[in-house]
């Protein structure tokens, strides 16, 4: 029974432990529906150049680290962060972005493009580098939030992550939940199974500049999207508790060159 319940959580997964954070975060948790996130059907990628680039995009979104080794420096994947392509509810979804940049990003501090959006993911989701403005990975990666934005309605629902009420979370209880409910994908020791399921801390996960290094962020995402054969179950403390557990482990530092983005 043990092993038909890991087969069944494994084909199950795709999990995330970082923050896209632009924007502003959806309902809160009690009013969000505790179902697995919804998707919208994207629109059929065109044939030629421009579905090449889609593709392109696609395939860097899924695997980060083996379409764009050469700015990524741990395990992660933007799908990590982003379930279901980049379309689930209150997973940070991507659609729409394109029409929602330039903007004003408070870690930035200044107004950017979703390029430095997506160069700031490298350098810390991913533990990387920035690529050009104008590099493949880029042009690629805008190619398909362009595509995945096609014909879904403004403002797209689930926008960002759920609202939880401020709370203090306890690493002890967030232990005992981890082992119940998270171990099973991540495993004892945080390492996860990378690319289907990602590490939670350690060399190979976010580092600390990234937005899923933040307790409030990541109770948010745990909160509303796991565990994934049951996500919504979790209380919001208990999201917090298994933050906190998650966030009083070793990670990589950001390079502090990149701190711009």
């Amino acid at each position: 029974m043990m092993k038909s319940a890991w087969l069944f959580t494994m084909a199950m997964a795709v999990l995330a432990v970082a923050a896209w954070a632009a924007g502003p975060v959806g309902p809160p948790a009690s009013q969000a529906n505790p179902a697995a996130p919804a998707q919208a059907a994207p629109a059929p990628i065109p044939s030629g150049p421009a579905g090449e680039r889609i593709r392109l995009g696609q395939q860097i979104f899924e695997q980060t680290p083996h379409f764009a080794a050469a700015y990524v420096g741990n395990q992660m994947s933007c799908k990590d962060c982003h379930l279901s392509g980049g379309r689930a509810e209150y997973a940070a979804p991507l659609v729409g972005m394109p029409g929602l940049f330039p903007a004003y990003n408070k870690r930035a501090g200044r107004v950017i493009t979703l390029a430095e959006r997506i160069q700031q993911c490298f350098v810390r989701s991913e533990n990387g580098k920035p690529p050009a403005d104008n590099s493949e990975a880029v042009r690629a990666l805008l190619e398909y939030f362009n595509w995945i934005s096609r014909g879904q309605p403004k403002p797209y629902p689930g926008r960002g992550l759920v609202k939880l009420p401020a709370l203090q979370g306890n690493g002890e209880r967030g232990a005992h939940i981890y082992a119940k409910q998270c171990s099973v994908c991540h495993g004892d020791a945080g390492t996860g199974m990378p690319p289907v399921l990602p590490p939670l801390w350690g060399d190979t996960s976010f580092n600390d500049g990234a937005g899923m290094a933040q307790v409030a962020k990541m109770a948010a995402f745990v909160q509303h999207n796991m565990p994934q054969n049951a996500p919504g179950s979790l209380t919001p403390q208990q999201a917090y508790d298994v933050a906190v557990y998650v966030d009083s482990h070793p990670r990589p530092k950001m390079n502090p060159a990149y701190k711009k983005y």
